[in-house]
């Protein structure tokens, strides 16, 4: 089967220390939960609930303004306190700590499996949406944009240039491993690939326009893709399958629209505009749509060289994240560093305390020796930067453009052309933070 690429720059990630994605554990319930009222992107939920009062699982105790979801109790139990942190990228953060107490309503059980129909006389946009901002339905792997805001926009944007009369779009299921640590995705696309499918299905019916479904899988993942496929074609609509490379950044939407309007043309197939959505997103759309199920657990991969037995598991929202490297046996001796997401792109996590949010995808703890180099020093001309870049721009120029320059970094336009993919940061032996770097200066182009 043909393996389509972008053309230049990117980069292979390899990481030994990551979990198998082939399996996974079910987390302990936790004692203590720290159920996250606000997180970026958005203002902070409303707190519906006060200290002192009893949670059910599943309940609404957050509702959200200004851009933020709903947000639901993830454990039956006791409001205890209500706690305020700053994350490591010192944003403030806020949530509700509960202690688990009573009986789970869905944990177990099969009541849901009763819910009538949301569509019983047919696909409708309106009451989809409606539905995903009632469970509190985010785009989780990335954003925490609020789904139904992200499907608006879809709406409202732009046709591309079309032969043909009437809207032909297309829904992309982005299933691109090109980072191992996306193993927790990997594990959610194989076990539940019916919800996968299905969010996607339900979304495709009740969006005007989306007259397709393409599957896009790396390489890597080629007989996982095949299963897709064959799911989305019991459901009537045209699907396709496209084998992308596994070369960072491949998933970035620039990279996945160069390939998928390669694969249009070949195929003589017009695709229109691409609405690319996640596994886990998807997933959480189908459990919302068919069993008004909020989001209430994820996969997340745990691992590093500092942690004795990684492994990928099914935990609760509000979830610490002590608590998941507990399962896996603690860490080994010595120093650490706490990384949020993949360990070559992530965030530092400055307290174990922290919890599982909904776009918690990953948590890797790092020897000294995994971490690397932590002190920026000065640039030393090497190249490295320019020879990843999947833009063909020369990140060593425009640092020191931004840098230096009296005119301001309008005056380059490859500060505009950056997508931020970070790679030049990943083989930067300095450590000197370019992307962070070149997007500051971008935005002071576009403000």
């Amino acid at each position: 089967m043909k393996t389509y690429s972008f053309p230049r720059g990117g980069i292979f990630l390899e990481d030994a220390t990551v979990p198998a994605g082939d399996d996974f554990t079910v987390a302990f319930l936790p004692v203590l939960s720290i159920i996250p009222l606000a997180r970026r992107p958005g203002r902070t939920a409303r707190a519906l609930v006060s200290v002192g009062d009893m949670v059910r699982e599943g309940m609404l105790v957050g509702a959200g303004e200004g851009g933020s979801a709903n947000v639901h109790a993830a454990v039956p139990g006791r409001v205890v306190d209500k706690i305020d942190w700053d994350d490591g990228e010192g944003r403030s953060c806020s949530g509700l700590l509960v202690r688990t107490e009573g009986d789970f309503d869905r944990l177990g059980t099969n009541k849901e499996e009763a819910l009538p129909e949301v569509f019983p006389e047919g696909p409708d946009y309106e009451k989809l949406c409606r539905v995903l901002d009632e469970c509190g339905i985010v785009q989780m792997e990335g954003s925490g944009r609020m789904l139904s805001r992200i499907l608006a926009e879809f709406l409202d944007s732009p046709k591309n240039d079309s032969p043909k009369d009437g809207p032909e779009d297309t829904l992309v299921v982005r299933c691109v491993f090109d980072d191992p640590w996306l193993a927790a995705d990997r594990v959610l696309c194989a076990r539940r690939p019916d919800a996968v499918v299905g969010g996607a299905a339900f979304i495709a019916a009740a969006l005007p326009g989306i007259k397709r479904l393409v599957f896009a899988v790396s390489r890597n993942a080629v007989d996982l893709g095949r299963t897709l496929l064959e799911q989305g074609r019991r459901g009537g609509i045209p699907c396709g399958l496209v084998v992308t490379g596994d070369r960072y950044p491949q998933r970035n939407r620039r990279e996945l629209e160069l390939i998928l309007d390669r694969y249009g043309r070949e195929e003589r197939l017009d695709l229109g505009k691409f609405l690319v959505l996640g596994p886990a997103t998807l997933a959480a759309a189908y459990d919302a749509v068919r069993f008004r199920r909020p989001i209430l657990e994820r996969y997340v991969a745990i691992g590093g060289s500092a942690v004795l037995n990684p492994g990928v598991f099914r935990a609760r929202i509000g979830l610490r994240i002590g608590d998941l490297f507990k399962e896996c046996g603690g860490f080994v001796p010595g120093d650490r560093h706490i990384v949020s997401g993949s360990p070559f792109f992530g965030e530092k996590v400055l307290n174990l305390n922290e919890p599982v949010t909904k776009t918690s995808f990953a948590f890797a703890a790092l020897r000294e020796s995994q971490a690397g180099k932590r002190k920026v020093g000065d640039c030393i001309a090497c190249g490295e930067c320019s020879g990843v870049c999947p833009v063909g721009l020369d990140p060593e120029e425009l640092y020191k453009t931004a840098m230096t320059s009296t005119e301001g970094p309008a005056s380059h336009p490859g500060f505009l052309e950056c997508h931020g993919c970070a790679c030049c940061d990943a083989v930067c032996p300095s450590r000197i933070p370019l992307a962070d770097l070149i997007s500051g200066a971008r935005g002071d182009c576009r403000g």
